[in-house]
């Protein structure tokens, strides 16, 4: 049996040349309903405990941003998957360290599998919510606006086929 561990520390993170803050990198865990088509996303909450949200976290110098979006979604939501294009970059405060400024990527990252434990499931709870449940409730302006580019090129692929 292997045992999946979260990284920790500060020591290989990258940081912003422009802002001097973290960057972030996450993903929006998503499935397509069979019988609809419709998205579902899976969201988390934070390690208090509180909270809707994606997962994310500090991109390493040691792997790409993908890497790292598929590593947070590993380590946060217990999910494996294949990230797509980036949906953006994001300019936000953090709320633990006011005088912080932070860049967050963002990838879609279509759900292959999902893992009975994982490295932080003690401390997150993972849920697949509607687009719509995500929207009223997450408390983050960028993670919504992610979503909401997420949500519209899934349009345009349903529309082309």
């Amino acid at each position: 049996m292997a045992v999946l561990v979260a990284r920790q520390g500060r020591e290989l993170q990258r940081y912003s040349q422009s802002t001097g803050g973290r960057l972030v990198v996450g993903c929006i865990p998503y499935r397509v309903r069979p019988c609809d088509g419709e998205l579902e996303v899976l969201v988390i909450t934070s390690q208090k405990g509180h909270g809707m949200m994606f997962p994310k976290g500090g991109w390493e110098v040691d792997e790409s941003m993908d890497e790292a979006a598929r590593r947070e979604a590993l380590e946060e939501a217990g999910v494996l998957g294949d990230t797509e294009p980036v949906l953006g970059v994001w300019h936000y405060k953090s709320r633990r360290y006011v005088d912080q400024a932070y860049e967050g990527f963002m990838f879609p990252l279509r759900v292959a599998d999902e893992l009975h434990q994982w490295p932080e499931m003690a401390s997150r709870k993972r849920t697949w919510a509607a687009v719509q449940q995500v929207m009223d409730g997450c408390p983050h302006w960028w993670m919504r606006e992610a979503l909401e580019r997420l949500v519209a090129r899934h349009a345009v692929l349903q529309s082309a086929l």
